[in-house]
């Protein structure tokens, strides 16, 4: 019987030493030593044979990390001998610009080239109407904030498709004029409160777009009938629209009581037949948060990832696809634990919270999962 584990690591800004990755922002020697020896014991703890990291700046770093994590556990399996796989962000630039990218460690390998995807040809067109009718505008995307890495793991009998993403963040996204040195929104000495509001709509405007592109691939998968993990950063809630549009619908109990599309009277009503047809549709393209289905059978009520201003929130997901289910019959495989490593976060608004350089903004979670 094979078991194994699947987790995701926001590192938060994973590079080296004296290089600017943002304004005015760079790692002491001491801070990244400190950041690679805490990382490293992050891995140890985890021991976890596929895990996707969200910002990784330099690669050269993560393999530092790497390294380090086999030289303090020098009896474990090592992770020098599993595959890496990088995938740069395009927006990447120089000094103080720079914009992190995406990695997945596989002690099975992978099945094939890893995938990345950030550019979208054609781009995402998303048409607005008005509620009477007629056009109300469109939004249009061409790039995704940070790319989407899919890779395919064989474990097993099985080829896992697993995708790493890190979705925009519900930071205020604000327009720069042209020839300016900062969007007047980030002016916080003549602070424009609408102006800032709108920010807040574009950021998220962009993060759902990207939640979508991500489940199209996700469908994608499941259609060709492929077990489908999806780790990462979604900077969104479990209750939250982003992740409902990644997971799919939950299928009502019955749809015996609803109205056909295409009713001729008022109790044309969708057949038992057609109201199974429907349920299956909607549940095999179905994801299944691994947070929510280890709460579902344990005495633990919250697990969170994420902490600013006194509010506690999970925005780092793992995403398994039915075929992980331990109610569908057809299940491949179901996972036995869940692993929440959040000991280092703290509130944004406590003095010590920049220290956090040394180690990450997120926590780390991690599925147990066992194949039938």
């Amino acid at each position: 019987m094979t078991t194994f584990r699947i987790a995701t690591f926001n590192a938060q800004n994973l590079i080296g030493p004296d290089q600017e990755y943002q304004r005015f922002e760079r790692y002491s020697p001491e801070d990244y030593a400190a950041k690679r020896d805490w990382m490293a014991d992050q891995l140890n703890r985890m021991d976890s044979d596929i895990l996707a990291f969200q910002e990784i700046i330099d690669p050269e770093a993560l393999r530092e990390v790497i390294a380090e994590a086999d030289a303090r556990a020098p009896h474990r399996r090592p992770y020098a001998e599993a595959d890496l796989a990088f995938a740069p962000n395009l927006a990447d630039s120089g000094p103080g610009e720079r914009r992190p990218g995406l990695a997945i460690l596989s002690r099975f390998g992978f099945a094939g080239q890893p995938v990345s995807i950030q550019r979208l040809d054609p781009p995402l067109e998303i048409p607005f109407n008005h509620l009477g009718g007629g056009d109300a505008g469109q939004y249009v995307l061409n790039r995704l904030t940070r790319p989407i890495l899919k890779v395919r793991v064989p474990v097993g009998s099985q080829v896992l498709t697993v995708f790493n993403l890190h979705l925009r963040s519900r930071m205020g996204e604000f327009v720069r004029p042209r020839g300016a040195r900062f969007s007047p929104e980030v002016d916080l000495s003549h602070y424009d409160a609408p102006g800032r509001a709108l920010g807040l709509l574009r950021a998220s405007l962009r993060r759902m777009a990207e939640a979508w592109v991500l489940r199209k691939l996700v469908v994608d998968e499941l259609e060709a009938g492929n077990p489908v993990a999806v780790l990462g950063d979604l900077n969104a809630t479990p209750q939250s629209a982003t992740q409902q549009i990644i997971a799919g619908e939950r299928p009502f109990t019955d749809y015996t009581w609803l109205r056909r599309h295409d009713a001729k009277s008022a109790d044309d009503l969708y057949s038992e037949a057609e109201a199974a047809a429907i349920t299956e549709a909607v549940e095999r393209v179905r994801l299944h948060s691994a947070e929510r289905l280890f709460i579902r059978k344990s005495l633990r009520d919250m697990a969170y990832t994420n902490a600013f201003g006194g509010v506690f929130e999970s925005f780092d997901a793992i995403l398994l696809s039915r075929h992980f289910h331990p109610d569908w019959p057809g299940r491949i495989g179901e996972m036995t634990h869940f692993g929440v490593y959040n000991d280092h976060i703290t509130d944004g608004t406590h003095p010590e919270a920049p220290g956090n350089i040394r180690a990450s903004d997120h926590g780390q979670i991690m599925a147990h999962v066992r194949l039938v």
